[in-house]
């Protein structure tokens, strides 16, 4: 059930409230002095929503001891919703107080009907917000959890999507199976097979990466499998070792594996069914032990109907498939992976620069953004990089009006910081109140 608390020094008020709001299954608290009123919410912290009166003095119409109280309150629960019961006399007061964060503000005598409206609406909305902080905190629980039991080779996330393929990729780690790790180019399809390599049971064995697509076709099989002294054109006379050799009882991670030619193919097939593979221009059988993962930002479904890639080949490459979001569908971890890049150089993003980030799409990925960042650390002669020198395409920018932007967690403690934690300026930069600020890094459990 719904709790409401109601501080207000005329009996009458509380009276009919309270008959109002149980006749709407809500639950009513009452005190008749802010003191009593502030008491009852440390003790039922469940509390969704307060209405104060703006004076409880006799002969007093300041709204001065309502101001107190509202900030009092406010220092309590930062995000509890705080409805003002006003006469004509304290208009002013409660006009300030809802631009300090007061939820709205309710003349005498009131509407009924608009009331409870209202009440229901900021309550509905409490409890999104306390369920939306209890999200946060178990993704915060699971990330922490997640780099206490694996080797994350230090991967910079924040979104939901990449912590579940995580899950996938550490509990799949172990296992003796082809993994194909599918993404855009740019997305950091390489940074998951590194996961996935540092927490197998073959960890400890060479670890062999090839990028099948800078490859020439004509020394592909002969980069992979090796290939005797003469066997091709510019060959020498050396035996070249293939790189399954190399990865002989550790890891070969194959990028982009849509490249791979036809004979190579085959090739593969055969190593990843029976381990065993010719050198070119050798009849003799050699035999290994590889762990293979590979990757691409083809669409080999498509390729397979094409009949430019083999369908048994992609059914033994995609045991266990691992897909990689873009970045753009993933934004939360735009702040913090700039962050990550730009740790080096000791320089920061101005907020301007981090919601103009914010609202570019990053067709490149994560590529894409240490560019921009690399680029942006060496054309910034001071500590603070801004919008200017980040050289977005203003084509590109999302437009979003100015007054529906929501600053993350990422922006929060960036402008904090830069800002030395004095909130009020910090506050003045993000083109909120103090209070608006204050309630937004009790969500995130940010230290102020």
């Amino acid at each position: 059930m719904d709790k409401v608390l109601i501080i207000d020094d005329n009996t009458g008020i509380i009276t009919a409230l309270s008959l109002l709001l149980s006749l709407h299954d809500i639950h009513t608290f009452s005190a008749i002095t802010p003191q009593a009123g502030l008491q009852l919410l440390r003790e039922n912290p469940d509390i969704g929503l307060v209405i104060q009166d703006m004076n409880f003095t006799a002969d007093t119409t300041s709204g001065e001891e309502g101001r107190a109280l509202f900030f009092a309150l406010r220092e309590l629960q930062p995000d509890i919703p705080v409805i003002l019961l006003t006469a004509w006399t304290q208009l002013e007061m409660a006009v300030e107080l809802v631009k300090a964060g007061a939820a709205d503000y309710v003349g005498k005598p009131w509407d009924d009907n608009k009331l409870i409206a209202t009440i229901k609406n900021l309550l509905e909305l409490h409890d999104l917000q306390q369920q939306q902080r209890q999200t946060q905190r178990r993704e915060q629980q699971a990330r922490e959890q997640l780099q206490q039991q694996f080797d994350l080779q230090g991967i910079v996330y924040r979104s939901s999507s990449v912590q579940k393929l995580l899950e996938v990729a550490t509990q799949v780690a172990h296992a003796d199976v082809p993994v194909l790790i599918t993404g855009p180019n740019g997305a950091g399809k390489e940074k998951i097979a590194d996961i996935v390599q540092a927490n197998s049971s073959v960890k400890d064995g060479p670890y062999i990466k090839v990028n099948v697509g800078a490859l020439p076709e004509e020394l592909m099989e002969a980069e992979l499998f090796g290939a005797e002294a003469g066997a091709y054109t510019g060959a020498g006379n050396k035996v070249r070792q293939g790189r399954f050799e190399a990865a002989d009882g550790g890891t070969l991670f194959l990028d982009e594996i849509g490249e791979l030619s036809a004979s190579g193919q085959v090739k593969l097939l055969r190593v990843l069914q029976t381990g065993e593979f010719q050198r070119l221009g050798s009849s003799q059988t050699r035999k290994v032990k590889v762990r293979v993962i590979s990757a691409t930002n083809s669409n080999l479904p498509q390729m397979i109907s094409d009949g430019r890639f083999r369908q048994d080949l992609f059914y033994r490459l995609n045991v266990i498939e691992l897909k990689l979001p873009p970045l753009a569908d993933r934004p939360e971890d735009v702040l913090p992976l700039a962050r990550a890049f730009l740790a080096w150089t000791g320089k920061q993003l101005s907020p301007q620069a981090q919601q103009q980030m914010m609202r570019y799409s990053w067709p490149g990925n994560v590529r894409e953004l240490q560019n921009v960042m690399q680029r942006a650390a060496v054309l910034t002669r001071g500590d603070i990089i801004d919008e200017a020198t980040l050289a977005l395409p203003e084509e590109a920018l999302q437009k979003i009006p100015e007054h529906s932007f929501e600053p993350g967690r990422e922006l929060l403690e960036q402008t904090l910081a830069s800002c030395n934690g004095i909130i009020a300026q910090a506050a003045r930069e993000l083109g909120l109140s103090r209070q608006a600020l204050y309630r937004r890094l009790d969500k995130y459990g940010i230290p102020y």
